[in-house]
């Protein structure tokens, strides 16, 4: 299949103001989803955003390029990744759009589309919008404008599901620390679980448009970590800036993230006879996950990077759970996308019926020592390629065969090739990895 020309792993990305992440290129995605989304029907679409102050500008002009193109459209304001999800399939829209570079800095931002059934739309779709962008922008006659309308309970509906999704669940008496990353949960996550009974605080919960993620949330949990440690709190939950990852620190500050998280509710289901199918990770999943779960007879599958990627993995082969490392967990008997607020709830539930802490349910899980190194490098696909870096592969694999695992590959929304190595010998696990990526780093400048 030819790649696609914007559509990465998970939508469109890219730095804010510059191609193609502009009012004009907006303008014109927002008519070719109107055109594609319509369908000879009048299509309705949800937009959601996250709290970048380039929002705004993207917003304004994905809707009116939709409304060109006859789609009535439904704005919801700041909202996690997955309540757009959730709200797409709740009110019957025909799509849902998210507004959101997810974990990136503020200065990035992007659109991500989920269709009528709540999931990320097939690569099919993605390409027929592709191809109707090239397409002349003519808007329809006034008569058949699209309209344009604020969801106003929106907010409401989405924290209503979280607290249906985990019925009975009541965390009286528990002292929770929330980072919100100041991003799309910071006036939604708080409620839900203060509603349940929590003592709630929060950091990261004041966004100002400029510091989304910045030194905090899912992927950098360092301030919540010594946040619980001061407090004395139960547990800390932090979310990245899009509301669809979550990590969570236990009571000592140690770090629980999307492949720990995923563990314990894959034998907290075993266990009680409820878990369908296999469970499935991706290529980063630790290597130590599998093992463990192999060893209790769950069968365990890798699909690619992206949440997108391990949802289809799950849907073929019968499966319900299944997740990242970075936080993204799929609980199919509960939604369709990575949601971070039901995630850290679906944990919850399994610590409050078992009676253990965060630390004690996964104290049996012995994961191997893995080091990735992100390269900042472009083309990164062109350059794995390069038969210097393949030889170079081969021999790590070589060397690792039965012992270990090596993944090379080039990010999907950032321009990054990550070197990952992982193995139980940690000393020959870094020198490999540093080998290989000093490989592709000659590679670059060849």
């Amino acid at each position: 299949m030819v790649d696609k020309k914007y559509f990465g792993t998970d939508g469109i990305r890219g730095r804010a103001g510059e191609a193609p992440i502009t009012a004009d290129f907006m303008l014109r995605l927002g008519y070719a989803a109107g055109r594609v989304l319509s369908d000879g029907e009048r299509a309705t679409v949800l937009i959601g955003k996250d709290t970048r102050i380039s929002g705004y500008m993207l917003e304004s002009a994905l809707e009116a390029g939709l409304l060109s193109a006859g789609a009535d459209v439904r704005l919801v304001g700041p909202m996690p990744t997955p309540a757009v999800a959730f709200l797409t399939r709740a009110l019957g829209a025909s799509a849902g759009i998210v507004i959101s570079a997810s974990h990136n800095p503020y200065w990035d931002n992007g659109v991500k589309f989920f269709g009528a059934n709540g999931e990320k739309l097939p690569d099919e779709v993605e390409f027929e919008m592709e191809r109707e962008l090239d397409a002349p922008l003519a808007s329809m006659t006034a008569a058949r404008i699209g309209k344009a309308a604020r969801v106003d309970d929106a907010m409401k509906r989405y924290a209503a599901f979280c607290r249906a999704a985990v019925p009975n669940l009541d965390l009286s008496g528990l002292r929770v620390v929330l980072d919100c990353a100041h991003g799309a949960t910071y006036h939604i996550a708080p409620a839900v679980f203060a509603d349940l009974g929590a003592q709630v605080s929060t950091i990261g919960a004041h966004p100002d448009g400029m510091n989304i993620n910045h030194e905090c949330g899912a992927t950098h949990p360092a301030a919540l970590q010594d946040e619980v440690r001061r407090q004395g709190a139960d547990i800390g939950i932090a979310f990245d800036g899009d509301g669809d990852r979550v990590q969570m620190i236990d009571s000592g500050g140690a770090l629980a993230d999307g492949d720990d998280l995923m563990y314990v509710l894959a034998c907290d289901r075993h266990a009680r006879g409820a878990l369908r199918g296999p469970v499935v990770g991706t290529l980063m999943t630790n290597f130590g996950i599998e093992r463990a779960l192999g060893d209790m007879g769950i069968q365990f599958l890798r699909a690619r990077v992206g949440d997108r990627y391990v949802l289809q993995l799950l849907k073929q082969h019968g499966g319900e759970l299944g997740g990242e490392a970075s936080g993204h967990l799929l609980s199919l008997g509960h939604s369709t996308t990575g949601d971070g607020i039901l995630s850290a709830l679906l944990v919850l539930d399994v610590l409050k019926r078992s009676g253990l802490t965060l630390a004690q349910a996964r104290a049996a899980l012995r994961r191997v020592p893995q080091i990735t190194l992100n390269l900042p490098l472009p083309n990164g696909a062109t350059l794995i390629a390069r038969q210097q870096v393949q030889s170079a592969l081969t021999e790590v694999e070589t060397t690792l065969r039965g012992r270990g695992r090596v993944v090379l590959r080039a990010s999907g929304t950032e321009p990054l090739v990550r070197v990952t190595v992982e193995g139980d010998d940690e000393g020959e696990v870094r020198r490999l990895a540093e080998s290989l990526a000093g490989v592709v780093r000659s590679a670059a400048v060849a």
